[in-house]
């Protein structure tokens, strides 16, 4: 395959990020100290331009002949009609949600005037969440008209009388019912039928019922609740359990629809594949169940025949006759991960997080595919993920993308990956990522001249890759990662000199997840971290990457989980979600400082060794620690990158790459010693 065919997409070459354009550090942080030989320190900081830029999608819904399609992780959100006729963008609107916004869930009212639009973002500043677009005026903006206590909406639904409901979650709190309705203005909670339940991502209405889908899908283990669904009662505003029981094992709820008299569900798999049931509405207990082979099951369309589905693999159909699930075969590009299927005529329309509308012929198994950007919707930079460089490149993971930055031209090309490449390495000049949802380990060279390819796959549990580490003395990509719906984590390990791979699974404990992995001499070190609020955290441990046997570990005694580890020289460095630093002697196994540094890292960070130190970088500062006395220093203020999982930061040739707000930036720190 060749990278995107569109020119906008191919070459974006940054404004303003000229390779040349250094800004010297005396112009951004405090004075320093000059060295004792007479030579002053110095940190240059090279701006190269906005990070990966596209339209990126979270969802897609057909009104009338125009399909709605809700912005992720752009700033500000937005949502766009793709008017399927002409193929172009003809109206769009922007929210003012919160900080690195994504619109999830869109449903229209049943005379199709109004839009309603859920927004998740990753803080609560306390903004409204939840927002109407008049569909007659579409050049008038949407309105906030309300906001639910859970942060995020997942989905909402509009019932034939044209109330709302809407269902998300917030961290460590139930999820909830949430009732709107459009006469009085009101937002209404209605009830946490499912108290260990983390997110409730589906939602369906009738005039009488309401149906509640939740579950799991994060911050799963430790006694959170598998898939559920409820049926609430309009009337008597009473919660019943409905959940086919051949479900009940599966994580989370992930679908719901109201098509044709029947309850349509989809879940989440996790050990085992997701499942498809069709409920008769008259008889909830009258249903059949089919299992998938894939791990998700969403986005329901229906025709007179079928009710078709997408999942990580692409469109399906399921048959009313036969009660049977067949792949939708037809000529076209990979969908990556669909946010939107409808259907319309004997066509789907489809919704792909890649950027793009595929409108496929059933019956003829053809596809007009439209890119997006192309058609009229504005690109802009995203808040990024994983970060590598070498070979003359900079990489930047995003959502279905990885920007690839070559430093000598300043040519930017978008590469398409699905999911999420939440970390990477540059190893011999080959781009290694780790992809979430469950995508493994992807691999990218640019000589091959093709789009990125999957090179591992892991068990599906195993879903969420969160720090990886290249491991030179045993020629392993080690990948440290967080089972969202089982709990505990795994460490990944891949040779690409021969293609093996392996995985660890609880490492640490059946609790803890791999935040955080470093190595030397043939040592993989392993940082944990708890999605729960109990139990323990922050466990170091010492692991053969060969062989996955233990060697020893570590209680460091800190009342938060590891964020980020580091090796220099005979040390092992560890800071905490909470600012803690702690020095392991990798000889001793001791710990021999520990510091409280929460004035330059709070929350999520990185650390990565380079130029004979130990650098890290939290989402407000790019900062240092002394060799020898540990000491911390500022290396850059205020630095604030836009991360959309938690900061990162690479080395490469004595730089080191991070982001500047939504710019990719080189930073060249020379200190005195």
């Amino acid at each position: 395959m060749t990278d995107s065919p569109s020119p906008s997409r191919r070459r974006l070459l940054q404004a303003g990020g000229a390779f040349g354009l250094a800004t010297a550090a005396g112009s951004l942080l405090a004075p320093r100290a000059v060295a004792a030989a007479g030579a002053a320190p110095s940190t240059v900081v090279t701006d190269l331009g906005p990070g990966l830029v596209q339209f990126s999608l979270m969802s897609g819904l057909l009104v009338g002949d125009t399909v709605y399609i809700g912005s992720r992780n752009l700033t500000p959100s937005s949502v766009v009609g793709f008017h399927l006729p002409s193929r172009k963008v003809v109206s769009s609107t922007h929210l003012g949600a919160g900080p690195e916004p994504s619109v999830q869930a869109l449903a229209a009212d049943p005379t199709g005037r109004y839009l309603y639009i859920g927004v998740l973002v990753k803080a609560d500043q306390g903004r409204p969440n939840l927002y109407r677009w008049d569909l007659k005026t579409p050049d008038k903006p949407a309105v906030a008209i309300g906001r639910t206590e859970d942060r995020d909406i997942r989905d909402l639904a509009v019932a034939p009388d044209g109330t709302v409901f809407a269902v998300g979650g917030v961290p460590g709190k139930a999820p909830v019912l949430w009732e709107y309705d459009p006469a009085t203005g009101v937002v209404t909670d209605r009830g946490a039928p499912d108290p260990k339940a983390t997110l409730a991502r589906a939602v369906a209405a009738t005039d009488t019922t309401v149906f509640f889908g939740a579950g799991s899908v994060l911050a799963g283990g430790s006694g959170a609740s598998r898939a559920s669904l409820f049926a609430f009662d309009r009337q008597t505003r009473t919660f019943t359990s409905i959940v086919p029981k051949e479900m009940e094992k599966d994580p989370s709820l992930r679908e719901l629809a109201v098509v044709d008299g029947h309850l349509i569900v989809g879940t989440s798999g996790g050990v085992d594949p997701a499942k498809v049931a069709v409920m008769d509405l008259e008889d909830l207990s009258s249903y059949t169940v089919v299992a998938t082979e894939g791990k998700v099951v969403k986005t329901f369309a229906a025709d007179e025949e079928r009710f078709y589905f997408a999942s990580e693999t692409g469109v399906h159909a399921y048959s009313k006759a036969n009660r049977t699930i067949s792949p939708v075969q037809f000529t076209g590009p990979d969908l990556g991960e669909i946010w939107g299927v409808d259907h319309v005529d004997g066509k789907l329309a489809v919704v792909s997080g890649y950027g793009f509308v595929a409108e496929i012929d059933v019956s003829a198994r053809t596809s007009v595919v439209t890119d997006l950007h192309d058609a009229g919707a504005k690109a802009g930079p995203q808040a990024g993920m994983g970060i590598a460089a070498g070979r003359g490149y900079v990489y930047l993971g995003g959502n279905g993308a990885v920007s690839r930055r070559d430093l000598k031209s300043g040519e930017v090309v978008n590469l398409r990956a699905p999911g999420e490449a939440k970390d990477a390495e540059v190893i011999d000049g080959v781009l290694y990522t780790g992809q979430y949802n469950a995508q493994g380990i992807w691999r990218y060279s640019p000589s091959a001249r093709r789009q990125p390819q999957q090179a591992a796959s892991f068990p599906s549990e195993q879903n969420r890759p969160l720090d990886t580490s290249w491991d030179p003395d045993n020629g392993l990509l080690l990948v440290g990662v967080q089972s969202d719906t089982e709990g505990g984590g795994a460490l990944w390990t891949y040779s690409p000199k021969t293609g093996k791979s392996a995985s660890y699974v609880n490492p640490i404990d059946d609790i803890q997840l791999v935040r955080a992995v470093a190595n030397r001499d043939g040592v993989a070190y392993l940082g944990g971290d708890n999605a729960s609020k109990e139990g323990p955290r922050a466990t170091v441990v010492a692991v053969d990457p060969v062989t996955g046997k233990e060697q020893w570990r570590l209680d460091p005694q800190q009342t938060a989980g590891v964020a980020a580890l580091a090796v220099q020289g005979r040390n092992l460095y560890g800071l905490t979600t909470k600012g803690g630093l702690f020095v392991v002697d990798r000889r001793t196994r001791k710990v021999v400082h520990s510091a409280d540094v929460s004035s330059v890292s709070k929350g999520f960070a990185a650390m990565v060794t380079n130029r004979g130190a130990v650098y890290g970088v939290s989402d407000t500062t790019l900062f240092r620690f002394h060799p020898k006395t540990f000491a911390v220093s500022t290396v850059v203020a205020d630095i604030n990158g836009a991360w959309y999982s938690g900061p990162h930061v690479n080395a490469h040739g004595g730089l080191l790459y991070t982001l500047r707000g939504s710019s990719l930036v080189a930073v060249d720190d020379r200190p005195s010693r």
